[in-house]
């Protein structure tokens, strides 16, 4: 994720290469970014927090403890920290950033964001400035769409967007398998159905219409959509999507850092 936001970031030009530091403890990532990107990189990650003006921590929610009680010492007031560690809340940072004051904001990205089609959500307590969540919101602009939301309801953006992109791939399987059943090609019908989900979508974000009024433009009295339309509602289609989110929402909270 982290290198999806750096090349969204070059991509549209908000910074330049000569203004990004990368921290990866891996020389291999550090090499393969280097190159990539033309950018610096580092293995010290208080390095890049003393250098920096924005720090975005894009690290595992299990090692959030020990990367904030490394790079403590280099923060000052100034400064921007956002983190896109899934399940860790600013409540946690906070506590483990102990008495250093910091502009903080917690952003949570999905897959997507790494071809520049990515729906990211934003929070931040009140202490931080409108002006810091209106900058974070045009760092991940860069990668997709945004919204703000209370940070009560990241749990549930885990389970809609965040793990999302997993149900979408498993309906385009599906809907390519039903493809192939009917005698089309692999790689045409996979070709077909992830189309057919990128238009649609498409129709959802930017005609502004209720998905219900666009299904129903395209189901004919006595045609073939609503005989399709029958058979996933008779398998429970709504439901089981409906379900996975909860699932996932309740999954989220269970392991999330609080």
């Amino acid at each position: 994720m982290g290198e999806g936001i750096v090349a969204g970031l070059l991509r549209t030009g908000l910074v330049g290469k000569e203004d990004l530091l990368v921290c990866d403890i891996v020389p291999e990532r550090r090499g393969h970014l280097s190159e990539t990107y033309g950018i610096k990189c580092t293995g010290d990650d208080a390095e890049v927090v003393r250098r920096s003006d924005v720090i975005i921590l894009s690290v595992r929610p299990s090692e959030m403890a020990n990367t904030l009680v490394s790079i403590r010492e280099a923060l000052s007031r100034e400064k921007l920290l956002i983190s896109i560690a899934a399940g860790v809340t600013t409540g946690f940072i906070r506590r483990g950033l102990g008495q250093v004051g910091v502009d903080l904001v917690r952003a949570m990205p999905n897959n997507p964001c790494t071809i520049g089609e990515g729906m990211t959500a934003l929070t931040a307590p009140e202490e931080t400035p409108v002006q810091r969540l209106e900058e974070a919101e045009r760092i991940f602009s860069s990668v997709g769409r945004t919204v703000r939301l209370e940070e009560y309801l990241f749990d549930a953006v885990t389970g809609l967007s965040g793990s999302g992109p997993a149900y979408v791939y498993l309906f385009i399987e599906a809907l390519a398998d039903g493809g192939v059943k009917m005698g089309i090609p692999k790689n045409i019908a996979v070709a077909l159905a992830a189309q057919t989900v990128l238009g649609s979508a498409k129709m959802v974000l930017e005609t502004g219409e209720h998905p219900a009024k666009l299904k129903d433009l395209v189901a004919t009295p006595a045609g073939t959509t609503v005989a399709g339309l029958y058979e996933l509602e008779e398998a429970g289609m709504r439901a089981a999507c409906m379900g996975a989110v909860e699932a996932a929402t309740k999954r989220a909270g269970e392991i999330s850092a609080r």
